[in-house]
């Protein structure tokens, strides 16, 4: 399974901040200030139709984070970007160390039990207070498989595109 052209949501334009075009943004990148390095940013909601800004400029700001993109100078041209998610391909980012995995690599797996029962694929995953979830579909049947390695998840294997779990496949 490749992830060569993926696109990975680290961040979203929020608000507005002055009057010379800087803009609000909220960052998913580990630590936040990071999401600066990861350039150029692919602005827009789908693949094809989006911007890709190169250049951004940012600063911590209050508890927040303020950008100044190029070619945006005023207020009005900010304004239209509000609510803009903000991409980048999945080749940007660095190799994650081992028995770790970027939730966008795992996307898309085929999920099996430890007894080769076929449950689906992971559709997403999303945080809770303890661990994180992975959902898995098939068909309209969902799982929702907690991301305990070792205990619920016990191989990943992303070139063979697999998630074997121990898991009920009736739960």
């Amino acid at each position: 399974m490749t992830t060569a052209g993926r696109r990975v949501l680290i961040g979203r334009i929020v608000g507005l901040y002055g009057v010379q075009g800087w803009l609000k943004i909220e960052s998913f990148a580990e630590p936040r200030m990071r999401i600066f390095d990861y350039q150029p940013w692919l602005l827009g909601a789908a693949p094809g139709a989006e911007r890709e800004v190169s250049g951004v400029k940012g600063r911590p700001q209050g508890k927040g984070m303020v950008a100044q993109l190029p070619g945006v100078d005023d207020r009005d041209q900010a304004a239209a970007l509000v609510g803009t998610d903000i991409h980048v391909t999945r080749e940007q980012l660095p190799a994650p160390a081992k028995g770790e995995y970027y939730w966008v690599d795992l996307e898309g797996l085929e999920v099996v039990t430890i007894d080769n029962v076929e449950l689906g694929r992971v559709s997403h995953l999303f945080a809770t207070g303890a661990n994180d979830v992975v959902v898995v579909r098939d068909g309209s049947r969902e799982r929702l498989i907690p991301f305990v390695q070792g205990s619920y998840v016990r191989s990943v294997d992303l070139s063979a595109g697999r998630m074997v779990v121990d898991w009920d496949p009736e739960f």
